[in-house]
């Protein structure tokens, strides 16, 4: 019989208690396979217990959460034979929609079991990884001060981003960057910076990967905007999706390099913020995942 390992992103308070892991355990069996479930408290628990599974030979780890959980766990299943599994509990399931999963969880439960594993990129800046994309400039900024305002303040997640986003464009801040990809250098003053696993849609499919295996990293340099279109942008980034090409500065590589004058820089990698230290050093790390998934 067939063994998973599963860990579920049980910090987010969405009622992962009582008998909601046995339950997990019983759809699992009822494919003919056994699960062993974790409910993590945290991103470090989450990162422990696939290093353990990596380290035991466990042949596929199954993340259970939203974008910020596949980041995780995937950070170390990235360049291992281990297989990723995807159960998508978040609210948005970017890399779940991506690659086409299903979304139900009894749908997704049995995917896992009865199917195999494709190779897909995942986009890496100064060591860290991201399966969607990285931003910096506006974006960072207002999930810092959200997550401030929910830590110490006590608001709820919106309250504290409308907040945060209408602090954002009373300062209407702008970065001054040096960006070197394909040999060239660019200069550009701009509100936000986007760098995306591989190519993002325009249109009427906007925000959408067709290809996550394509070993390039597509960069998106907002020209600068009016206040309005500084809105539109941290939703975009909120949401996972882009505006108009045409708004854009739009160039792709295996790797590029961001410069500033700053001596530390806030990045998003899939929506989590960590201090960096320029320079920014991006680049694709082509086919370094296994996920079970359908062909590209």
């Amino acid at each position: 019989m067939n063994k998973f390992v599963v860990i579920v992103n049980a910090s987010a308070g969405l009622g992962y208690c009582g008998g909601w892991a046995e339950a997990l355990l019983e759809k699992f069996r009822s494919h003919g396979a056994e699960a062993d479930i974790t409910l993590a408290k945290s991103g470090e628990e989450m990162i422990e217990r696939a290093q353990r599974a990596v380290a035991d030979g466990a042949p596929t780890v199954v993340a259970g959460g939203g974008d910020g959980t596949m980041n995780a766990v995937a950070s170390v299943l990235a360049g291992t034979e281990t297989w990723l599994g995807v159960l998508p509990l978040g609210t948005l399931n970017h890399f779940a929609k991506d690659l086409k999963l299903p979304l139900d969880l009894d749908e997704a439960v049995a995917y896992i079991v009865g199917n195999k594993a494709r190779k897909v990129d995942v986009g890496e800046v100064n060591g860290r990884i991201f399966l969607n994309n990285s931003s910096l400039g506006i974006y960072p900024d207002i999930v810092r001060d959200r997550e401030q305002q929910q830590r110490h303040l006590g608001r709820g997640k919106w309250p504290a981003f409308g907040r945060a986003l209408f602090a954002a464009l009373r300062r209407f801040p702008f970065l001054s960057v040096r960006l070197k990809i394909n040999g060239e250098e660019h200069l550009r003053r701009t509100p936000f910076v986007f760098i995306g696993n591989n190519e993002y849609l325009q249109g009427l499919t906007m925000g959408a990967r067709e290809r996550l295996d394509t070993g390039k990293l597509c960069l998106y340099v907002a020209q600068k905007p009016t206040r309005l279109g500084l809105l539109r942008y941290a939703m975009h980034a909120l949401f996972g999706t882009l505006q108009a090409a045409r708004d854009f500065d739009v160039l792709s590589a295996s790797s590029l390099e961001i410069e500033t004058r700053h001596h530390h820089l806030r990045v998003a990698t899939d929506g989590e913020v960590t201090l960096m230290k320029p320079p920014l050093c991006y680049r694709s790390r082509a086919s370094a995942l296994h996920v079970i998934a359908p062909a590209a």
